[in-house]
Order: structure tokens, then C-alpha cells, then sequence
């Protein structure tokens, strides 16, 4: 596939990466339903890693094992499938080829809990480059204890993944003793965590959709002006804040919830000029075809949005 007018320009924000790099942020924005038009729709499956087998995948029992997912993603036509390094190696030698890959290098699980997050690095970026992968995966904690650790830690990574081809997906979920619950998804917050992970050299930035919420008081004032009533004005602000609109932001589907409310949220975010979604309870937890035909219709949403945005600019 040549790629599209839209891809070019996205790849021309990524000029300072080496070739290999941009032809795996290539590869991502080229593969699935959504070929071409510069958004992105990927299925995440680390939750067993972060939630508990049961509590992830009992709701939906073939769900428990991870070509499910793999099938899931092609069906479907995700972009991407991006998981830990167990569920990869289960799987992938019987799918080579059929979609690009993410290895989430560090995951944490929910059988301690503490209010400063950390993360263990669970792979590396030879088993990315092993397995195929297009990009690397990694989460940091904004506001946790361990934070400044993270950074270095991805910094370093990032780096050992720039250098061997890959692309760079930074998930960036704010959480911390001085961050309230509201917070975690207060909009000041979110679009401070996004800039700190294109700060941190991510290609593709991951969050979750921001609320209304201010939490610093010091960023009240710099709101006075910005608006921030609407789902669309907060995503907005979230990619604005990634070097206005220069790198890749994408948006979490978050717990589970009605087809309509999933749909909604999804129109809010192209409304705004997020560039896709990252959903897996949304689609892994319901039933195969339920699943694929949400996933498809979260991709049609997109792809009309970027349709709109090529007549307009043409």
C-alpha cells in the first residue's frame, strides 16, 4: 500500500527517527480498516496482567486464551494488537504477518495496592523485535512516588527501541497521593500527563478521556479562556498538548459499558481530533460477532471524521 497524503504528513512529524521507525509507525496507520486515514483503532489485552484472569476474561470464557484476541483484532481489522510478552509468545507464530504488534514492556497487577504505582518491566526489546513487533509498549504513573524512575526507565528503553526500528507507545494514566480520584482524569491533569509522555520521546500517546474536573489550582486560571464543557473541546486540549497535534494521542475505552455510551464517547473524541481509541474490555468481554461489529462501527465513526477533515481541508 503507497502511503496516503495523511501518512506522510504524520510520518513528517517523526523527520528526526530513523527509517526503520517510521516504517513501523507506517505500518500501524497502514493496516486494518482504517488504512490510510491517519486514525488508529487497537485492541489492548494486558487487563488479565492488571485485573485477574477472572475479573477480565470469565464475563467471555474463549477470551482466556489469547488467540482469541489475535482473531478478535484481524476480524475486526484493529490496526494493532498490543499485549504482554506471555500472551505474544502463546500465540503469534500462528498469525505472522496479519497484523502489526505491541509488546507491553511492564505491566503491574491489583494484588497490592498502593496509592504510588509502579510497574515491573515484564519484556524487552529484543523479545519486541523476536516477536515481530512493530512498537514497544510502556506505562508511566505521573504523580506516583516512582514516576521520576519510570522516565528514566522508558527513557532508556526508548532509546534501545529507537535505535533497533521500533515505535514507542507510552500509556500515561496520572495517579499519586496528591492526586485525587476526580484527578486521574481531571483535564489539566490528562493533557499534562500526554505532553509528559511526548516529552519522554512516545510516538503514540495513550490516555484516558478527560473530564471536566480542574485539579491544580494553579492551571484554574489557564482555563478561564479554554473550553473544556464538551468531551471533544477536553481531547482538544489533550492533542494540542502534544506539540499541537503533532504526535499520535489515542484514547482508552475504559470498563465496560453500553454500545451507545461506547459509540457516544468514540464521536466525541474524532469530534475533537483524537486520532483513534484503544479498547479492550469494550470489546474482549462481549460475545465474537457482538464484538466485532462494535469495534467496526467505533472505526467507521473514525473514519467518516477523517473522510470530513480531507473534504473540508480539500
Amino acid at each position: 500500500m503507497h502511503n496516503s497524503e495523511r501518512v506522510r504528513e504524520i510520518l513528517s512529524w517523526y523527520d528526526c527517527d530513523n527509517v526503520g521507525v517510521r516504517t513501523n509507525i507506517a505500518r500501524l496507520l497502514n493496516h486494518g480498516r482504517l488504512a490510510g486515514t491517519g486514525r488508529l483503532v487497537i485492541l489492548p489485552i494486558d487487563q488479565g496482567w492488571e485485573h485477574g484472569p477472572a475479573r477480565s476474561f470469565a464475563k467471555n470464557p474463549i477470551a482466556y486464551d489469547p488467540r482469541y484476541h489475535f482473531e478478535l483484532a484481524i476480524e475486526s481489522g484493529c490496526n494493532a494488537y498490543a499485549a504482554p510478552l506471555g500472551a505474544l509468545e502463546s500465540a503469534a507464530a500462528a498469525y505472522i504477518g496479519e497484523l502489526p504488534l505491541i509488546l507491553k514492556l511492564n505491566n503491574n497487577n491489583s494484588l497490592f495496592n498502593d496509592k504510588s504505582p509502579d510497574q515491573a518491566v515484564t519484556g524487552s526489546v529484543d523479545d519486541a523485535l523476536r516477536l515481530g513487533c512493530a512498537a514497544i509498549g510502556f506505562t508511566i504513573y505521573p504523580g506516583s512516588a516512582h514516576a521520576q524512575a519510570q522516565y528514566e526507565e522508558i527513557r532508556a528503553i526508548a532509546a534501545e527501541a529507537k535505535a533497533k526500528g521500533l515505535a514507542v507507545v507510552i500509556w500515561s494514566y496520572p495517579r499519586g497521593p496528591q492526586i485525587s480520584s476526580a484527578g486521574e482524569t481531571a483535564i489539566d491533569v490528562v493533557s499534562y500527563a500526554a505532553h509528559i509522555a511526548a516529552q519522554l520521546g512516545a510516538h503514540l500517546v495513550k490516555v484516558k478521556p478527560p473530564t471536566a474536573h480542574i485539579e491544580q489550582d494553579a492551571a484554574r486560571k489557564a482555563y478561564d479562556d479554554r473550553p473544556v464543557d464538551t468531551l471533544a473541546d477536553r481531547v482538544r486540549d489533550v492533542v494540542e498538548s502534544c506539540f499541537g497535534g503533532r504526535r499520535i494521542v489515542i484514547f482508552s475505552g475504559g470498563a465496560t459499558k453500553g454500545e451507545a455510551d461506547v459509540l457516544d464517547e468514540v464521536r466525541q473524541i474524532a469530534a475533537g481530533g483524537g486520532f483513534g481509541s484503544i479498547m479492550g474490555r469494550n470489546a474482549f468481554q462481549r460475545p465474537r460477532a457482538e464484538a466485532v461489529k462494535l469495534l467496526q462501527d467505533v472505526m467507521d465513526v473514525y473514519a467518516e471524521a477523517a473522510a470530513a477533515e480531507a473534504a473540508s481541508e480539500g
